[in-house]
C-alpha cells in the first residue's frame, strides 16, 4: 500500500505576538521565524515520520526548493512536486501568547497545479492506495475523480471549510478528518453545537464515509454507521496549535495501516497531535513514530 498525499506546500512566516491582532490594529511582534508548512506538506511528513511509504504531489517555486529537501529528509517520496516560473504558496501565521494561531494563505503554485499532470499523477497508483486531500489546492474535485476512477481510498481534510466545498463530490470520501467549525459548517449547525452531535449529523448526511471529529482539548471522536469511539488527548503545555490537526490526521491514517484498532488509533493521534502542539513549528514539531508507539 502507497499513501499519495496530493496538497499543499507553503513557506510559513510565523509571528509570535502577545494577542492576534484586530481590524485596524497594529502591533509588534516578539519573533519571526520562516519555516516549511501547508497542510499537504504537513500531513506528509506525518506519515513519513510515523513509518508509512508516502509520496507528496503538488506545484512549488524556486523558492521553494528547500521544502522538498525537508521533506525528503523527514522520508517523503517528492518525486511528484513539479516546479513552475512563479512563487511558492505563502502563510502568514500570528501565534499568540496562548499558542493559538491566525493564519492567512496565498496559494502560489497550489493554486496552479493542471488536469493533465493530475491524471499522469494518480494514473501512477491504484486500487490498494491511499490519497490524503485537503482544500488548498487547485482542480479537487477532478484530483478525487480521478483517485475513485482509479480506485483509491480518499481522505479528506476540508480545510480551509470555505463555498467551494459544498461543490465537490463529497460522496466520493471515505474517511472525513474535520473539526468542530468545519464539521458544524457541513451540517449546518451552529459552532457551538457539541462535538457529538455533530457528528451523528455528519454520519447521517454521509453513512458510507468514516467520520473523525477532532475537538481539541475534548479528543477526538469516531463515527461510522452506528460504531462511536473516543480518544482523549495527553494534558501537555499548549506552546503551538500549528499543523495539530494535521499530525493527528497523518498519524490516525498510519495507526490503522498498521492493523491497530480504531479506539488504538484515535489514541495514537490524540497522542501524536498532543506532542505536536507542545512544540514550536509544523512539521519540525511533528513527532517521531518511536516517541508515538510505545
Amino acid at each position: 500500500m502507497k499513501i499519495l498525499v496530493f496538497g499543499s506546500m507553503n513557506i510559513d512566516l510565523i509571528f509570535s505576538v502577545d494577542h492576534i491582532v484586530k481590524p485596524g490594529e497594529t502591533i509588534s511582534s516578539v519573533s519571526l521565524v520562516k519555516s516549511a508548512g501547508g497542510k499537504g506538506a504537513n500531513q506528509a511528513t506525518a506519515l513519513a515520520k510515523a513509518g508509512l511509504p508516502v509520496y507528496m504531489a503538488g506545484k512549488i517555486g524556486q523558492d521553494g526548493q528547500f521544502l522538498l529537501e525537508l521533506l525528503r529528509s523527514y522520508g517523503v517520496n517528492t518525486d511528484k512536486v513539479r516546479l513552475y516560473e512563479g512563487a511558492t504558496g505563502q502563510a502568514i501565521i500570528q501565534v499568540d501568547k496562548n499558542g493559538q494561531n491566525s493564519i492567512v494563505l496565498y496559494s502560489g503554485g497550489n493554486g496552479q497545479i493542471g488536469i493533465e499532470e493530475i491524471k499522469e499523477t494518480i494514473g501512477e497508483f491504484g486500487k490498494d492506495d491511499t490519497i490524503v486531500l485537503q482544500n488548498e489546492v487547485a482542480h479537487l474535485r477532478e484530483i478525487m475523480e480521478a483517485a475513485k476512477n482509479q480506485g483509491l481510498r480518499i481522505c479528506l481534510n476540508p480545510s480551509p471549510c470555505d463555498e467551494k466545498i459544498e461543490k465537490l463530490p463529497l460522496d466520493l470520501v471515505d474517511l472525513f478528518f474535520v473539526n468542530e467549525i468545519e464539521g458544524a459548517a457541513l451540517v449546518s449547525l451552529p459552532s457551538t453545537t457539541q462535538a457529538p452531535q455533530i457528528l451523528d449529523r455528519l454520519v447521517e448526511r454521509f453513512p458510507r464515509a468514516e467520520i473523525i471529529l477532532t475537538a481539541g482539548k475534548d479528543g477526538a471522536y469516531y463515527g461510522f454507521r452506528k460504531t462511536r469511539e473516543k480518544g482523549d488527548i495527553i494534558d501537555l503545555p499548549v506552546v503551538d496549535t500549528t499543523g495539530a490537526g494535521d499530525t493527528f490526521t497523518g498519524y490516525f491514517i498510519a495507526a490503522r495501516a498498521k492493523n491497530c484498532t480504531v479506539a488504538q488509533a484515535l489514541e495514537i493521534a490524540c497522542k501524536a497531535s498532543s506532542f505536536a502542539v507542545s512544540r514550536k513549528g509544523a512539521m519540525e514539531a511533528i513527532p517521531l513514530g518511536k516517541e508515538v508507539f510505545t
